[in-house]
């Protein structure tokens, strides 16, 4: 019965679905929040401090995906995890008018993180059980591309959208209600149509066999071995500080944009923020990653590595710029944006593939897992006191403060250990 139901199911009807399904939360969570708060006046510290806890779930996450592997199936995990998503953009969007919307919204995008931090451990898992290698290896670039798709639909569109509402009803509150009532029926949509449409793979079964002892004893090697790699002090140092000038920047960029001129930013509106940054930034960002990796595929990571290094880190500069001037003019506004996106895509192609090579073993997928967890935990600590720092020395200084934060990412580069070949063979 099961070859039957997954002959039924074209990949070409699911892929893109899945994935566009796994990208626009985390984006909601870890970017369009932070729109949304600055437009309801809430300060820059407290955005930056709770937005970046919503990190945690992807930095725990290594130690419960072994959960979603032992009960039950992946099929059902993907299913599921899209309902509780779905309730809580609802949740959201029904507690956004009450009095204590901060707190009842953060409790919601809590849950709304947990839950597209598992719905990504097992959608990931379903996609290399319900396909072929050779399939596998065709669909890469489609799942990825309506990945960045969710993410130009979040950043670009739906803050675009909330834009627009606002200037129509005269009412913030209305309008993003609006938008995450939207989306909480989207959910609804792919809740209902991937409980038709997903094939049933023969593979994709529970792995718990009841011997506990055994996982265990495996559970716990398999990060042992991860802490035994080469140099794993160095490694740990450069995934946590690699983008600790990124870390901070991406937290208030878009408040930045947002600002009030007395206040040290550009005074945009909504609606040029959804273009500025969530449209020509996302645009460049993937042509960004894709230059990087077509690089990377003909001389190897090594060969590009301070390049990248460079691109990551140097454009930062552009903002500096822009908190001096403060200028009006939005299409250098959108110039500055779409450089240092653009290097930032170019430039995070070094840390993936970064991480795949010292993932490479007879754990891989755990060790990767462990891996992209410390990367969140890099992520997330640097942002929280991002926006204290922010109010504390304005604009101006915190800009030059992101871009001396590059500084470790530079110096710990030279240490890492690499291998001259790694990067052509993939």
């Amino acid at each position: 019965m099961s070859n039957k139901r997954v002959a039924a199911r074209n990949p070409w009807a699911w892929v893109s679905t899945l994935y566009f399904a796994e990208g626009l939360p985390y984006i909601v969570v870890m970017s369009v929040s932070v729109i949304m708060y600055k437009r309801f006046g809430i300060s820059n510290t407290d955005i930056a401090l709770y937005t970046s806890w919503l990190y945690l779930p992807w930095v725990i996450k290594p130690f419960w995906s072994p959960v979603v592997d032992i009960l039950k199936t992946k099929r059902l995990w993907v299913i599921l995890m899209q309902a509780v998503i779905g309730i809580s953009f609802a949740g959201v969007a029904f507690t956004i008018p009450v009095s204590n919307f901060f707190q009842y919204t953060l409790a919601f995008f809590w849950l709304m993180a947990f839950s597209s931090a598992t719905h990504d451990i097992a959608a990931d898992g379903f996609y290399m059980l319900a396909l072929s290698e050779h399939d596998q290896s065709f669909f890469v670039g489609i799942r990825s591309t309506f990945y960045r798709a969710a993410t130009l639909a979040g950043n670009g569109l739906l803050v675009i959208l909330a834009g627009y509402l606002e200037n129509y009803f005269g009412s913030i509150t209305h309008a993003w209600l609006i938008c995450f009532l939207i989306l909480a029926g989207l959910f609804l949509f792919f809740f209902i149509y991937h409980s038709f449409i997903l094939p049933f793979p023969g593979s994709d079964k529970p792995a718990g066999s009841g011997k506990s002892r055994d996982f265990l004893r495996d559970y716990f090697r398999t990060f042992v071995l991860f802490f035994k790699k080469e140099k794993i002090i160095i490694v740990l140092s450069f995934i946590l500080l690699y983008r600790l000038g990124e870390a901070q920047l991406v937290k208030l960029s878009a408040p930045f944009l947002l600002d009030a001129k007395e206040a040290g930013g550009l005074a945009l509106t909504t609606e040029q923020v959804g273009f500025a940054y969530g449209t020509v930034g996302v645009i460049a960002l993937v042509l960004g990653g894709i230059l990087g990796g077509f690089l990377s595929a003909r001389n190897g990571l090594k060969y590009w590595i301070w390049w990248m290094v460079a691109a990551i880190n140097v454009p930062d500069l552009v903002y500096v710029f822009l908190s001096y001037t403060q200028t009006s003019n939005f299409f250098l506004i959108n110039l500055c944006v779409a450089l240092e996106q653009f290097g930032y895509g170019f430039g995070f192609t070094a840390f993936l593939l970064f991480l795949i090579f010292i993932s490479e073993g007879d754990h891989k997928t755990s060790h990767y897992a462990i891996a992209t967890g410390v990367m969140a935990l890099g992520m997330m600590m640097p942002g929280m006191f991002s926006g204290w720092i922010q109010q504390t020395i304005g604009y101006k200084h915190f800009f030059i403060w992101v871009c001396l934060s590059t500084i470790p990412g530079f110096i710990l580069t030279k240490f890492i250990p690499l291998d001259p070949e790694f990067g052509k063979k993939l």
